[in-house]
């Protein structure tokens, strides 16, 4: 099922989630839904937060290579970064929560990170490039971090009004989403 996408400015967004535990209420379901939203919408990863849910659970999945090997898809229940290693590099970098919004953001390239999987296995994991810059983007949101966080007060004063319109509403996504602050006309 797909899931409406909770849109910046909604307090879940700035929560640090809280751990689960495997007798959490419907999580393979809720697993299954996060994935079907996150394809529907043509993200790479989703977190809890972004569909209203303060806790400690996100979604990879990076697709195919362009030589048509699969992916880095994972699911991560309380995941904690231990470590983020080497020379900062710059991406552009997008949000579902804050469409039609792509910034230049500075992250480091490599990450250990350990977290339990979808059947409560847990892993400690080296994971570097591409699939360490999404973990790490997703690993925001359930410490109440968002992509806006990490530009500049000048960068973030010049976004400002493009930040309100999608709180508002103001916006047209072509996946279902929930805006905290849209006006209830009658």
């Amino acid at each position: 099922m797909k899931l409406p996408i909770v849109a910046y400015g909604d307090p879940v967004l700035k929560k640090v989630g809280t751990d689960i535990d495997k007798d959490y209420p419907g999580l393979k379901q809720l697993i299954s839904d996060m994935f079907d939203t996150m394809y529907y919408a043509n993200g790479v990863g989703l977190a809890a937060p972004q569909i209203g849910l303060p806790i400690r659970l996100f979604i990879v999945d990076t697709g195919e290579d362009e030589d048509g090997t699969p992916g880095y898809k994972k699911v991560f229940i309380n995941a904690e970064i231990l470590e983020e290693t080497g020379e900062a590099w710059s991406f552009n970098e997008g949000c579902l929560s804050i469409p039609d919004i792509r910034e230049n953001i500075m992250r480091k390239p490599n990450i250990k990170i350990t977290y339990f999987d979808e059947n409560w296995v847990e892993h400690t994991e080296d994971v570097d490039g591409m699939p360490a810059r999404v973990i790490q983007h997703e690993y925001d949101h359930i410490e109440g971090k968002l992509f806006t966080d990490k530009v500049s007060v000048l960068r973030k004063t010049m976004l400002k009004s493009k930040l309100d319109a999608i709180s508002k509403g103001n916006i047209k996504t072509d996946y279902k989403m929930k805006f905290p602050n849209k006006s209830k006309k009658r």
